[in-house]
């Protein structure tokens, strides 16, 4: 019955999508073709705006088959009018879900960095440009011992892309680790961490490189599952239990900015070290997460 219950509710996740998948792409082709800032950014914020209503379609949905405990803190005196730099550790696609829960109508609607060569799957490419996804262009190192002439371009085209922005509140979400955690991943990895991923620095020194000077704050985002890893297929079957977020605002920093992390040495060594010590505060924090302790004062329980 589990299984025949996901299957329904999944049916119903895909209705929703495409009821509001039709406006929104609506909305992004009339503004490709209209004149003038003020009706752009009008129609620009109209996709978002469709994007929220389905997130609250999808979390109604998911509410009425689990009776998930949220344990959320942080997440005060933030603005939809702000700009937001997301850093998150990933456990499962259920993050995705629980981020979008969590921040829909207190931040600008979520978007991720998106590789430009993804921007040709079917449907999901056409809904990520509708919603102004940033898609950046990234060069391998090989390519680029062979094309010298092409170093920096990457991140210039990426810039590019993002300048569309700085009349648009946006917030960015960067999963640090680049997968989702398990075991063997770990192990593969040689990770230093017991319950975390070693963190990736390339993907949030590409964002501030390219938005830096746009970014209000930092989130620094942890999330835990109390009672084990939740899969969506979990979701899908009421067994979403217990989820615990906590959030923390950060600033963004002059030397971030004004550092090149791709071509200088010293500037990538004290980023990562930066990151590091984020992590080192983060695994300690898990730790306490997991026996259910929030340790900000600020707790929001959403039943």
């Amino acid at each position: 019955m589990k299984n025949l219950q996901g299957i329904v509710v999944l049916m119903l996740l895909i209705v929703n999508t495409i009821i509001w998948f039709v406006p929104l792409i609506l909305f992004a082709m009339i503004r490709a073709f209209l004149p003038g800032d003020y009706l752009k950014k009008l129609f620009t914020k109209l996709p978002s705006k469709m994007a929220s209503f389905w997130i609250s379609c999808n979390s109604f949905i998911f509410s009425t088959i689990n009776k998930t405990h949220w344990n959320v803190s942080g997440i005060d005196h933030l603005d939809e009018k702000d700009w937001y730099l997301l850093l998150v550790n990933h456990l499962s696609w259920v993050d995705v879900i629980v981020l979008q829960t969590v921040f829909n109508g207190r931040i600008p609607f979520l978007k991720f960095f998106i590789k430009r060569e993804l921007v040709w799957l079917p449907f999901l490419g056409l809904s990520w440009w509708a919603l102004d996804m940033p898609f950046m262009k990234r060069y391998s190192k090989e390519f680029l011992e062979k094309n010298p002439s092409k170093k920096g371009q990457d991140v210039e085209a990426t810039k590019k892309a993002c300048r569309k922005f700085r009349n648009v509140p946006t917030s960015v979400i960067n999963f640090v680790e680049g997968t989702r955690f398990t075991e063997s991943k770990k192990l593969t990895t040689k990770s230093p961490y017991h319950n975390l991923l070693k963190p990736k620095a390339g993907g949030i020194a590409m964002a501030i490189s390219a938005m830096g000077d746009m970014f209000d704050k930092i989130l620094d985002v942890t999330i835990v599952y109390p009672k084990g890893i939740v899969s969506f297929w979990d979701m899908l079957c009421g067994k979403f239990d217990s989820v615990a977020v906590d959030v923390v605002k950060k600033p963004i920093e002059k030397w971030m900015i004004a550092g090149d992390y791709d071509n200088c040495i010293e500037d990538r060594k004290r980023f990562q070290l930066w990151l590091s010590e984020l992590w080192k505060i983060k695994e300690a924090k898990i730790t306490k997460m997991k026996r259910g302790d929030l340790l900000s004062n600020n707790i929001l329980t959403l039943e």
